[in-house]
């Protein structure tokens, strides 16, 4: 039997264990990592696509200075991806989208792996593009993958077809019904957003050697086992034989939750017989990006005179670039995050993700939900518009609340949403209006509601008790900067066992050592690698009081675990430490350990709603409230933010002031997102930006001071009550900027970001809403049939 303990004890404001080793310079990461005698990779990459490979000529090169191996697609047979396996490691037949590797190159040094990639003669014949989503769909465009049929479906319920890599569909009550009403209110909204770059300091890094048969690949990844299998599928073997391990990572943003470079460095080092590293320059590292995608979407809503939601229509097309990748797997998220916010009556979403000829895209930081958020309140304001009805009153009559159904017909647990409406109308009087800042600018304000879902899925933990009365947690967890590796995880383990936080030692991640993880995204971390900890942290107490009993003279649960001691309850100083009681357990029966595992419970869905999702329902749903107030110049349209509010459902914060960073850092990144940061394709499908000289990125004198309100108490699975709180800040962001840049100039706004030449046009311009005319406004036209 266990001893309960107050889950209280584990919050705290604990503070990061690596600070001062980052802020030095001591931090070692994968691109520290090569050492002296490792060979330099790089990789081949075509400049123009499509087109067709004639031949591929690498005698020359292989006769230079310092070349130790070169590798083509002869040496990663395999096809890997997400719902679908489409993707090759190198082309084969054909080059996809500009920047794709057709040959990988390992030399005594990055200069010789440079000259002999010069030297590699690559043949083509150029074939038709489909650079945009429109064009990709239109009659008779040219097939981005002309054998789609051929590839292997790895995930059931596949709807695809020609450029349609995937499609999810949601279809629950009779929709067409409610819109003949003759009583509703129609709206119909078109909206567009840009390409965003996550751009982490560090770039992705793989340092790989091959020895006794195995591949060890110590890389700047996400999600290790991603790594291990990816990798083991494009080399043809057999998992086991791949093992991956992670140091710090500097910096993912969702860029690193899929694998990419790491194949070609193993693959290097098994034909060299060296250590090889590839360390993605820059520019290559800009022209390959996975983005955050470009997406286009039309939703159409019939308002019934009560101002209610009768019911919703939306299409949004997803750019996943040449292969599927991420976007697959997104196509699920529509469901919940533009289908989410709001109480539906009946609801027909489709997201697809399209194939165009442009470098693939990936994950990003609430992904999807940025700009199915912004798309949404933007639409939600238009209502409100079309019938006259205050903002904050419509929001507050039809956000979801407790008995609710969802998109899919799942049913919501508690009442979140309007007191977190109430929480920000409080905050919002308590600091008062900017409007006087303003000075003779144009002045907006907006509220925005978001809804994200935890990525749970499969983690596995284990615990060990150190001779010493420390514990060690062994996970294939990753520190990517937002230190819930530093923080979150060692509050949980240490609050379940006695101990503080300083005395769990977090191993880093090692397929070898730790069970299969899903990887860090998604703000999963704390709340699937926390639940697999406790569940460890369980087994080592029990195993811990059932010594300590026999020591002490007394039943298990008459003891408590506090300050590295066990204790007689209500008796302090009685009983005797963790560390004697470790002692005595290896002299009984061997070593204290625990082992814990934790995945997806499975929310229900209403069945029959939902086609070609990965998951119907979400098991943690995340609310968010942003309000803002800023001021448009009408002279140059520069936006500068006044003000800015978010109150968060965060379940429990274990660590209050690591969650108002996560907030900070989020609401930053989504300014970004929203006023300036866009990845531009040009009319060959290549990316323009290729450096942080073109990128444009928030800087220190763009961050402005958040007011913040955690919102605790919501339900939740998560150990100790938690959530993830690291995904969900960036949310709303561009949502809450484009309502309140609407609110000052008058006019609809479509489209993001808000850069200055943007917000002139809407100022000198017509108010003609933006229109998609290749998303039909009859839904047949829509879907695959």
């Amino acid at each position: 039997m266990n001893t309960p303990f107050d889950p209280a004890r584990a919050v705290m404001d604990y503070p990061r264990r690596d600070t001062r080793d980052k802020v030095t310079g001591r931090t070692r990461y994968t691109v520290d990592s090569a050492g002296s005698g490792a060979l330099h990779g790089v990789l081949v990459r075509a400049s123009s696509a499509p087109a067709r490979i004639l031949r591929i000529d690498t005698s020359a090169a292989s006769a230079m200075p310092g070349v130790h191996a070169i590798a083509t697609a002869a040496d990663a047979p395999g096809l890997h991806g997400i719902g679908i396996a489409d993707h090759p490691l190198f082309a084969t037949d054909t080059i996809r989208y500009p920047g794709e590797p057709f040959a990988a190159i390992a030399a005594e040094t990055p200069e010789q792996a440079r000259a002999a990639a010069a030297a590699i003669v690559l043949e083509t014949e150029a074939l038709p593009a489909a650079i945009t989503m429109a064009q990709a769909l239109a009659e008779g465009a040219p097939l981005i993958h002309p054998d789609w049929r051929s590839y292997e479906t790895l995930t059931d319920g596949a709807l695809r077809g020609g450029n349609v890599a995937w499609e999810a569909r949601v279809d629950r009550g009779d929709v067409d019904a409610a819109f003949a009403r003759d009583d509703v209110t129609v709206v119909d909204s078109c909206y567009r957003v840009g390409r965003q770059n996550q751009m982490p300091f560090e770039p992705r890094a793989a340092v790989a050697s091959y020895e006794d048969g195995r591949y060890h690949i110590h890389c700047s990844t996400q999600a290790p086992w991603t790594v291990r299998n990816v990798t083991a599928t494009a080399l043809g073997v057999h998992p086991s034989r791949v093992r991956v391990t992670v140091p710090a990572v500097g910096g993912g943003f969702g860029l690193k939750f899929d694998c990419s470079i790491e194949p070609f460095a193993a693959i290097l080092a098994h034909k060299s017989g060296r250590t090889v590293s590839v360390v993605n320059p820059r520019d290559e590292e800009m022209l390959t990006c996975l983005c955050r995608e470009n997406a286009e979407i039309r939703i159409r809503s019939a308002i019934a005179p009560d101002g209610t939601i009768a019911a919703r229509e939306a299409v949004v097309l997803m750019d996943c670039g040449a292969y599927g990748g991420e976007q697959v797997f997104l196509t699920t998220m529509t469901a919940h995050t533009l289908g989410g916010n709001y109480r539906l009556g009946a609801t027909r979403l489709v997201s697809r993700a399209v194939y165009t000829n442009t470098p693939p895209n990936g994950a990003f930081r609430a992904c999807n939900g940025t700009y199915n958020t912004f798309a949404l309140e933007r639409h939600t304001d238009e209502i409100c518009a079309a019938i006259g009805m205050d903002r904050l009153a419509f929001r507050r009559l039809n956000v979801l609340g407790d008995g609710d159904l969802g998109a899919t017909g799942q049913v919501f647990q508690g009442e979140v949403l309007r007191p977190m409406l109430d929480r920000m109308e409080t905050l919002r009087a308590g600091s008062g209006s900017r409007r006087a800042q303003a000075d003779n600018r144009l002045y907006g304000r907006a509220t925005t509601v978001g809804t994200w879902f935890i990525f749970v899925g499969p983690s596995a933990a284990t615990v060990n008790l150190n001779a010493d009365g420390s514990a060690t947690l062994v996970t294939a967890g990753v520190e990517i900067g937002q230190g819930t590796m530093m923080q979150a995880l060692p509050q949980i383990v240490a609050a379940n066992l006695g101990l503080h936080p300083s005395d769990v030692i977090v191993k880093t991640a090692d397929t070898d050592a730790a069970g299969r993880d899903l990887g860090v995204g998604g703000g999963r971390t704390t709340v699937s690698i926390g639940a697999a900890s406790q569940a460890a942290c369980a087994e080592v107490r029990d195993k811990l009081l059932a010594v300590a009993s026999e020591m002490l003279q007394t039943k298990p649960e008459n003891l408590v675990l506090t300050k590295g001691r066990v204790e007689i309850a209500g008796h302090p100083g009685s009983g005797t430490s963790i560390a004697k009681v470790v002692e005595r357990a290896e002299a009984l029966s061997g070593p204290i350990a625990g082992s814990g595992a934790f995945t997806a419970p499975g929310e229900k869905a209403m069945p029959g709603c939902a086609a070609g999702h990965f998951i119907d329902a979400i098991d943690i749903p995340v609310f968010a409230v942003h309000d803002c107030e800023l001021a448009v110049d009408p002279d140059t349209g520069h936006v500068e933010i006044l003000a800015y509010r978010v109150v968060q459902d965060v379940g429990r914060a274990l660590n209050p002031r690591a969650v108002h960073g996560q907030i900070q850092g989020g609401v930053v990144q989504g300014l970004g997102y929203a006023l300036f940061e866009e990845m531009t394709v040009n009319a060959q499908g290549a990316m323009e930006q290729a450096g942080f000289e073109s990128y444009l990125m928030p800087l220190a004198q763009d961050v402005l001071p958040v007011e913040i309100d955690l919102y605790e108490g919501a339900p939740s699975i998560g150990p100790l009550g938690t959530k993830g709180a690291g995904e969900v800040p960036i949310l709303n962001v561009g949502a809450v900027v484009a309502c309140a840049v609407a609110d000052a100039l008058g006019k609809p706004v479509g489209e993001l970001p808000l850069t200055p030449p943007r917000v002139l046009a809407l100022i000198d311009g017509p108010s003609a809403p933006l229109d998609h005319p290749h998303i039909s406004r009859r839904w047949a036209d829509n879907i695959l049939p």
